[in-house]
């Protein structure tokens, strides 16, 4: 039983493996985590949009209260859990306060000691310098990770999601997600960088977190038994069981047109050159890319 829990707060990158990591780390005996993978606390107090999740907490309250009917045993346990964390993440969000001892109140509710508790949300990456700074002082240990993937394979993933959620009948999927990509690569070429911007992440990043404390790290290595075993060691905690077989989740399958993917490997080529100064061995689904399509 120790003092503090290390607090690791992983701000991305979205679609580049946080999902997986949140259900390993949920499950790593040495971790505490609330059942709320994604809090967007600091994004909340950048835009001050608390409202919207107040409205969608209130929504997952309602839905996850439905939902308990008729469950029993572990079922009915694991839907009390979710419901008690929802009911308590609202009330710190409904504050509409800038209160990092409320924000640090809610990882460590029900905690027992463990080494770790946690925060990924992927919504951070775009966020200022400032929002970093304050992230350093949630606790005297606050580690922070960022995950990489392949740059125009992260982006159609996320597109992909994107268009699933807008179409109602899946016959309309793949011309609404062709369509996303194209303003996607539009806006990134215009210079309006988003959650594909590894740049100026990491760069923010590094401007106010100790090297120490900063762990840049490929979703293709965190996938491997020596990747994530090197992860354990920067987040101190010990080996746990790591189910690789069940990878990232992708959405629905489509196709990148080949045309598509040179206009992507073209905007996003600064993202590529960035990464490789930082680390010169890049992974072999960062060089398929480079390889294989032809800006």
């Amino acid at each position: 039983m120790g003092g503090e829990p290390t607090v690791l707060i992983c701000v991305g990158a979205t679609k580049a493996g946080t999902s997986w990591l949140f259900d390993h780390l949920s499950t790593h005996d040495d971790c505490h985590l609330r059942s709320i993978k994604e809090l967007h606390w600091f994004d909340m107090q950048h835009h001050h949009n608390h409202d919207r999740y107040i409205t969608g907490l209130t929504r997952r309250a309602a839905s996850l209260d439905a939902g308990q009917a008729g469950l029993t045993g572990r079922a009915a346990q694991r839907a009390a859990r979710k419901r008690a964390d929802v009911a308590d993440w609202l009330a710190v969000v409904s504050q509409r306060a800038d209160d990092l001892a409320a924000y640090r109140g809610y990882l460590t509710g029900g905690w027992q000691g463990q080494a770790l508790v946690a925060d990924l949300t992927p919504g951070y990456a775009p966020l200022p310098e400032a929002s970093f700074r304050r992230m350093t002082e949630v606790a005297a240990d606050t580690r922070f990770l960022y995950l990489l993937r392949d740059p125009v394979a992260r982006l159609w993933s996320q597109v992909r999601m994107m268009a699933r959620r807008q179409v109602t009948d899946a016959a309309d999927y793949p011309k609404r997600a062709t369509a996303l990509m194209r303003q996607e690569i539009a806006r990134i070429t215009t210079g309006q960088p988003d959650r594909e911007d590894y740049a100026g992440t990491i760069t923010r990043l590094q401007a106010v977190v100790a090297p120490a404390r900063l762990k840049v790290m490929f979703q293709d290595d965190m996938l491997t038994p020596p990747g994530l075993s090197r992860l354990w060691g920067f987040l101190g905690i010990g080996a746990g069981k790591a189910d690789f077989a069940r990878r990232v989740l992708e959405g629905a399958p489509l196709a990148l047109p080949a045309r598509l993917a040179a206009k992507a490997l073209a905007a996003l080529r600064p993202q590529y050159d960035f990464v490789a100064r930082l680390f010169p061995e890049l992974p072999a689904s960062w060089h398929k890319t480079l390889n294989e399509v032809h800006a």
